[in-house]
């Protein structure tokens, strides 16, 4: 009986999950990711995240038929390494995460880029079974993207559903990537966080920082541009409308290219602020989408916050052991 571990790593959490075969949640576990130390760090947590959930799941770690790992950074399944997670403390270089992990779980270990597995997940277990080709958003610290099309993950060369980094202003705002005008220069939480204490520090009021201490944060997480927006903020309403009218233009650039079915929409901060900000992307997508009289559908991610570790199990079962 298989039994398969899941990883989602993020920029704020490490979301494990432990599923029977067909998929189903037996045991799940949410760590804070580390803000400092390395990617041994990081590891490190990961590994304790898994144990965990398999400890739900009544499994023992060493039980585990597979893991998988989403992960952000440049991925390389084959060599079992992830490049410049630059969302993760010290991540600069290159580090064995399938071979350290595999050291501890005693699991053959797949990696794929972190949206790929969530956009994967949403397509074969979420909502966006009912379509054979989909554009998977993940707003997040930054905004990833994936694609499946003609019900079959398209990677490109490696850098496909880039959809962060999509021109939507060519002069526009320094992206953290170090690039202009990309869409996550606008709607990254990461970058809406950086624009956000520049106003501050300017004099602008708002109740942004004063949540995060509240909350012992150390960062403004989705829950905390969700508590602004409810409180009216003014400075989080402006910086919300911009990421909005962003994703619009990158998504509808995205569709006049690729004609998909179905937009996904997920991620923390997707997520968090759900279906009427879905509608509002929506929105802000029909005037520059060409073929407006046939819009896709645009859809809130059903799995939530699992959808990325359920996404890697799918990826642990294509890498279990073949037993003849």
């Amino acid at each position: 009986m298989a039994r398969y571990g899941g990883i989602d790593l993020g920029g704020t959490k490490i979301q494990a999950v432990v599923t029977d075969e067909a998929h189903a949640v037996l045991g799940s576990a949410r760590h804070p990711t580390p803000t400092t130390g390395g990617p041994a760090d990081v590891a490190l947590a990961m590994i304790g995240a898994v144990r965990e959930a398999a400890e739900q799941a009544g499994v023992a770690p060493d039980e585990l038929t597979a893991v998988g790992v989403g992960s952000p950074g440049v991925v390389d399944d084959e060599a079992g390494t992830v490049t410049s997670a630059r969302n993760l403390p010290g991540w600069e270089g290159s580090y064995p995460l399938a071979e350290k992990l595999g050291a501890a779980l005693l699991a053959p270990v797949g990696l794929s880029n972190d949206v790929n597995v969530a956009t994967q997940a949403e397509f074969e277990l979420g909502a966006g079974k009912p379509f054979r080709s989909i554009l998977g958003v993940f707003w997040g610290t930054g905004v990833g993207g994936g694609l499946v099309l003609d019900g079959r993950l398209w990677e490109g060369r490696g850098g496909a559903g880039e959809i962060g980094h999509m021109v939507v202003k060519s002069d526009g705002r320094k992206c953290p990537c170090g690039r202009i005008g990309c869409m996550e220069a606008y709607a990254g939480r990461g970058a809406m966080e950086i624009r956000a204490r520049e106003k501050a520090d300017a004099g602008e009021k708002t109740v942004l920082f004063e949540i995060m201490e509240k909350k012992g944060k150390p960062r403004l997480a989705s829950g905390i541009w969700e508590r602004a927006l409810a409180r009216d903020d003014k400075l989080a309403h402006e910086l919300v409308d911009k990421a909005v009218e962003a994703i619009g233009i990158a998504v509808a650039s995205s569709l006049n290219l690729l004609d998909a079915d179905a937009v996904v929409i997920g991620g923390g901060l997707g997520l968090r602020l759900g279906e009427p900000y879905v509608e509002r992307i929506r929105a802000a997508m029909m005037p520059h989408l060409f073929a407006d009289h046939r819009p896709p559908a645009v859809l809130l991610a059903s799995l939530g916050d699992l959808g990325g570790a359920l996404g890697a199990t799918l990826l642990a079962a294509e890498r279990a052991p073949v037993h003849s």
